[in-house]
């Protein structure tokens, strides 16, 4: 592909060589009718399967496939990155490889952007097949970033998007290294909109976004966008303070009085209070101290293994 590529489509993935192929057979046909030039780029976020090698199978059949391997799995999000900072295209178009974000939709994603939207974002429809878990627990997460923090995001939003290249060009300055992506997206501005889309069940393989893998994702979201969880925990340690200040009165009216009881239930009770409450401020203190230590040490997002084209 020259400088002169219209479209670049990132697809970074890890452990999906079952999938691969079948989306790229899914979605070059819909590349073919928009009638500009396109390249795809994929990321092997340090793949432990074949998944490079059915890549590479594909390149030697299409030159317009171009791919770097990491040199180990550093996250969705950095992989994401990565395939940002390689596109030569005008329009960049984000996708998944498992096959759950649906080509389909791109043709409609350029229409949004021909109206003079800069960044098109899509909203999941989930399948019957979507858990309860996942639906409550992904609409909470939304509705609490979206309370505490300044930007919006939308609930079910996913790494399905589309970006200019000005608003590329805009978001390659960030340097976070915790990076939550639909976060800083909604942070640059620029003409937004949003396009819904039936989310189809995963064909093969597992989601490889594990219940630890969703928690890290939150906080890094919440911790990105948002310094109330430290005010919070301020504001908790005002309020026992409060209480036991005002119980350490009681005790001491009750003692004069003498009607103090010995027992361990109300001095247990104070305890796992007291205990539990610094505890979690702690854990909300250090979650954000990591971050700063992450960010302090500078290093490189990724390193790079292998390159095709």
């Amino acid at each position: 592909m020259s400088d002169q590529t219209q479209l670049s489509i990132i697809i970074p993935f890890y452990n999906e060589e079952e999938n691969i192929e079948l989306l790229y057979q899914a979605l070059v046909p819909v590349l073919q009718r928009l009638n500009q030039l396109w390249e795809i780029v994929f990321v092997d976020d340090g793949s432990r399967d074949k998944s490079f090698e059915v890549v590479k199978k594909l390149s030697l059949q299409d030159n317009s496939i171009r791919a770097i391997s990491l040199s180990r799995n550093f996250g969705h999000q950095v992989a994401l990155t990565a395939g940002l900072q390689h596109a030569r295209g005008s329009i960049v178009i984000t996708l998944d490889a498992d096959l759950q974000h649906p080509p389909e939709v791109i043709p409609l994603m350029l229409e949004k952007f021909r109206e003079g939207f800069e960044i098109v974002n899509t909203r999941r429809i989930d399948s019957k097949e979507t858990g309860y878990f996942k639906k409550q627990s992904s609409r909470f997460f939304y509705r609490f970033i979206n309370r505490i923090s300044d930007i919006s995001i939308a609930e079910s939003s996913s790494d399905f998007r589309l970006m200019s290249r000005k608003a590329l060009d805009a978001f390659l300055q960030f340097g976070e290294r915790d990076r939550f992506t639909r976060g800083l997206v909604s942070w640059m501005g620029y003409p937004q909109t949003l396009v819904d889309y039936d989310c189809p069940p995963r064909f093969a393989g597992k989601s490889k976004y594990t219940l630890r893998k969703m928690i890290h994702f939150a906080a890094d979201g919440i911790t990105a966008f948002s310094a109330k969880p430290l005010r919070i925990a301020s504001y908790m340690g005002v309020v026992v303070f409060l209480l036991g200040l005002a119980y350490a009165v009681f005790a001491i009216i009750q003692n004069i009085l003498g009607k103090t009881v010995p027992g361990w239930t109300s001095l247990l009770v104070t305890v796992l209070l007291l205990g539990g409450i610094q505890l979690l401020s702690l854990g909300i203190i250090g979650e954000y101290l990591a971050r700063i230590f992450n960010e302090s040490k500078s290093r490189p997002l990724y390193f790079i293994k292998d390159q095709i084209n």
